[in-house]
């Protein structure tokens, strides 16, 4: 009796095992699309990222139908922040403390999914 239910199980197994599928049922991949020039417009619709590395930190220009919406900034030490147009007037929305009227106050990403 022991032996005959490992014996089940593996003829079990074994008759489950099909052919494996033939390449003949696959249809063919897709035409590759052509390379990306240089210089060369983008969709309107799709955002153009400009990055420039200035004094210790990056800036990365997020730019839609040549509106920047939103800008990143990568300092060399600590975490970047954003500046973001949430209106769409052109200019970025910053914050100010009361405490100092020249201190600008950026966003930080707290959680990210």
């Amino acid at each position: 009796m022991r032996f005959i239910l490992p014996l089940l199980a593996y003829a079990s197994i074994a008759a489950a095992v099909d052919d494996p599928p033939s390449a003949g049922g696959l249809p063919e991949p897709p035409d590759l699309p052509l390379p990306v020039e240089s210089g060369e417009p983008l969709d309107p619709g799709e955002p153009e990222i400009t990055i420039r590395r200035r004094s210790g930190k990056t800036i990365q220009e997020y730019r839609v139908n040549g509106v920047i919406y939103m800008v990143k900034i990568v300092p060399d030490a600590g975490p970047p922040y954003y500046l973001v147009d949430a209106d769409g007037d052109g200019n970025m929305e910053i914050r100010h403390s009361n405490l100092a009227r020249n201190i600008k106050i950026p966003e930080w990403v707290l959680l990210r999914w």
